[in-house]
């Protein structure tokens, strides 16, 4: 028989290829009233999700049993919010630094805001401490960290559950839980709220977790705290490194710079600049006199200012073209990288969406993926976000709305990205920005951006060498974690 004619070949009956922008298929379930009852009378389905019903009986059946999380058994020994107050906002200098619980997920977070001291509300009580887990209860809930030597004692805001076990190993073994997707099943699931989802720390007695001998339990306990002492190490070197960067500039703290004002009698802030320095941009916020004296204090005291396209300090700085993403699971894509979680050390954890390497693989090879020691700063909307990638990022891709600045001269990168991260080097880059609705800048902006170089050449190796020694300790931290996640999910699966 003949196979390789057109006629034979045209019988063949074509493979049909899912869509992926396909709706998902429809999802039901009955109810009994028992259920009901049981769920606090609450006829929201969400309450009944038929994913969290699997995850359910996952843990139930699990080789080491369950226990109520929060109960007259269970592994939490408190779990509390704060109550509403009205703050009072401040300048840094006058001012409490004040956290929202969006950044607890960041692997250096920074405060939002600065309250004052006359602030009507128990300050101490706001503060968190060492070993406590935290938890986003509003909005989006379920994100989790443990307070380490870089949060103790710092001040939260109310809308944050704050979470103790009753043994120091049961900590970190609730973390761990969270951090699967089933825990995270069994968590939304008992969440309510029409437009802003919320949960209240008594949900928590709703909810199962498996107990697994205290011998496990302290090993995915000393895994998690071992991950983030290991974070808390890599944001001390990046300080250490920040610090040194000011002493060799003459660098005074970024509050205590002096503008100069053009009329200093009038209540508005107003000021000059020369022709020479208008640099075609007529956007007041790039001739901020701030900016000016920045300027100034820096070509005092640097060596040298280069752009950042000097060889010296980068091969590539570019962005990519914008696309229609097809998104798929994780079998058939690579892990996406948006511009929001940029700081986190495992952006959107098991959440993560899978670019289709099928569909973009000319794209992905040519322009997304991302590649260690890359500075990847956001470029729309939330303009400065910096970060340099770590090893478990390669492979991974980004979202065309990132600048990348690729340098195989790992002699620099490391203190081009300490420059870049500082308050200097922010107030610098943000000055860029352009857009009249989301803020922008482009890669040729920052391109063209100076960087000093250091008189003491020692101490900017000093600085890219410390910097350098975060980034692997980030790395470390994220193989703790993952492996303290990978124990929990082998007790689920009855491994």
């Amino acid at each position: 028989m003949v196979t390789g004619n057109l006629a034979y070949k045209l019988q063949t009956k074509e493979v049909e290829i899912p869509n992926p922008l396909a709706p998902d298929p429809l999802k039901y379930t009955s109810v009994g009233l028992s259920e009901v009852l049981s769920n606090n009378t609450r006829l929201e389905a969400s309450a009944f999700n038929l994913d969290a019903k699997a995850a359910k009986y996952r843990v139930e059946h699990c080789k080491y049993g369950y226990v109520h999380l929060w109960g007259e058994d269970g592994l939490v020994g408190n779990a509390y919010v704060r109550g509403r107050f009205k703050r009072i906002y401040v300048d840094r200098a006058e001012g409490i630094p004040f956290y929202q619980p969006a950044s607890i997920t960041d692997v250096y977070p920074q405060p939002a805001r600065y309250i004052s001291e006359n602030t009507d509300v128990d300050i101490d009580a706001l503060k968190v401490k060492k070993g406590m887990l935290l938890m986003t209860v509003s909005g989006t809930i379920g994100n989790c960290s443990i307070v380490g030597r870089t949060l103790d004692g710092k001040v939260f805001s109310h809308d944050m559950l704050r979470l103790t076990g009753k043994k120091e190993i049961d900590t970190g073994y609730i973390y761990a839980y969270f951090k699967t997707p089933i825990g995270q099943q069994l968590l939304q699931n008992n969440n309510y709220g029409a437009v802003i989802q919320h949960i209240e720390p008594e949900h928590l007695k709703n909810i199962i977790i498996p107990d697994a001998p205290d011998l496990i339990k302290k090993k995915i306990h000393d895994l998690v705290i071992e991950s983030y002492e290991l974070r808390d190490q890599s944001n001390e070197l990046m300080d250490d490194a920040e610090r040194i960067l000011y002493q060799e500039l003459n660098l005074p703290p970024i509050e205590d710079l002096k503008p100069k004002y053009f009329d200093e009698h009038v209540d508005l802030r107003n000021y000059t600049t020369k022709l020479s320095r208008l640099d075609l941009r007529l956007d007041c916020s790039y001739h901020a006199p701030e900016i000016l004296v920045a300027k100034e204090i820096i070509n005092d005291n640097c060596k040298e200012l280069v752009p950042l396209k000097d060889k010296r300090l980068s091969d590539k700085i570019f962005t990519g073209n914008r696309f229609t993403r097809v998104f798929v699971d994780s079998k058939h894509g690579v892990p996406y990288l948006n511009g929001k979680q940029l700081l986190e050390l495992d952006p959107n954890g098991f959440e993560k969406k899978y670019l289709s390497f099928s569909q973009h693989e000319e794209r992905i090879k040519k322009q997304l993926e991302i590649k260690e020691n890359t500075i990847i700063v956001t470029c729309s909307g939330t303009i400065g976000k910096t970060v340099l990638v770590p090893k478990h990022w390669v492979g991974w891709v980004g979202t065309h709305d990132l600048i990348r600045i690729e340098s195989n001269n790992l002699d620099t990168i490391g203190y081009v990205f300490s420059w870049l991260n500082s308050e200097y080097g922010q107030l610098l880059l943000k000055s860029l920005t352009y857009g009249a609705v989301v803020d922008h800048i482009e890669a040729f902006h920052i391109a063209n951006m100076g960087i000093p170089l250091l008189k003491n050449e020692s101490k900017q190796k000093e600085i890219n060498d410390k910097v350098l020694q975060a980034n692997e300790l980030r790395y470390q931290a994220y193989l703790k974690e993952q492996e303290a996640v990978g124990i929990m999910e082998e007790i689920i699966n009855n491994k």
